[in-house]
């Protein structure tokens, strides 16, 4: 099934290799027999294709778990971590179904978590020799930048967009992707600092197909970079939401009491001046209780942690 230089009194690791799947046809076939040398199972998440995915991964020895629509790369993903979940795998590999990513490295892949170096491996296209479009080689280091500036990501990570990870059990049971998207990457890697899981990174190769990718760059990169702001105001609303919120209504309080000053000296009442004050002092004041139910959310979901843990 799968080989490892390890000892052979060692016992070799029970693994499941998940699969995101919508309308791949085309490469599924291929992706599930080369996957399924490596793994005790395969599971493909049907995310609502159109085409016959299903049915050829079923064929294929896949298990096949069906969305009955397209629900998103985010969704996939969780529904991978939940049935893994019930499968009790020591390691879970993520890996695309448009044949970019490589079956046959997911030795490489695992070998740091079977050494108990980590609990997360990211399989990162940078350490590689892939040849990448400059568009896209350039959209993926400025959302790393981003995420490792806002999450205390370990420094040497280079790739925090890559589809090809591994996690060991550690990882599996504390990981829900909650974003439904294209977001639900950078949402993993939030939910592993958060419970300081350890994270590393192995050189991997890629093929981008001149079909590869169905989403839009622009689209893609927007959502992603929107769910980072998301996570950053979730984490800190007070700071995000409730110091500007508190700003714009003393503003608006400014120039309401501006209005009323010049209204009192010259019998002139200002509508445009009006209008604005009311706007700021309507958006501080929403900002400043999203700010403070936020907060209180995230207190509970805290004090609720805390209790698991007991």
């Amino acid at each position: 099934m799968f080989s490892l230089n390890v000892m052979s009194n060692v016992k070799e690791p029970f693994i499941v290799v998940g699969i995101p799947a919508y309308n791949e046809e085309k490469y599924i076939a291929k992706v599930v027999l080369k996957a399924k040398k490596h793994a005790n199972e395969v599971i493909v998440v049907n995310d609502g294709s159109t085409d016959m995915t299903a049915e050829i991964a079923r064929a294929l020895g896949a298990t096949v778990i069906n969305h009955p629509k397209n629900l998103g790369y985010g969704a996939a993903l969780r529904t991978i971590f939940l049935e893994a979940r019930k499968r009790d795998p020591d390691i879970l590999v993520i890996l695309d179904a448009d044949d970019q990513h490589n079956p046959d490295e997911i030795t490489k892949l695992i070998k740091p978590i079977i050494k108990g170096e980590a609990d997360i491996v990211i399989g990162s296209r940078f350490l590689g020799k892939t040849q990448q479009p400059l568009w896209r080689k350039i959209g993926v280091k400025i959302i790393t930048w981003l995420t490792k500036r806002t999450h205390k990501l370990p420094k040497s990570i280079t790739d925090t967009q890559s589809g090809y990870r591994a996690y060991n059990r550690k990882a599996i049971e504390l990981i829900t992707p909650e974003d439904t998207d294209m977001g639900a990457s950078i949402d993993i890697l939030h939910q592993a600092i958060k419970h300081h899981l350890k994270i590393t990174e192995v050189p991997i190769t890629i093929r981008y197909h001149k079909e590869a990718s169905t989403q839009n760059p622009v689209l893609h990169a927007t959502r992603v970079i929107m769910r980072i702001a998301e996570i950053i105001i979730e984490k800190h609303p007070l700071l995000y939401l409730g110091v500007p919120g508190v700003l714009l209504t003393l503003i608006g309080i400014s120039s309401a009491t501006y209005v009323v000053w010049i209204f009192n000296q010259t019998r002139y009442f200002s509508v445009p001046l009006t209008l604005i004050a009311i706007a700021f002092i309507f958006t501080g004041m929403m900002l400043a209780v999203t700010a403070t139910i936020l907060y209180a959310i995230a207190r509970v979901k805290a004090s609720i942690r805390r209790k698991e843990h007991v």
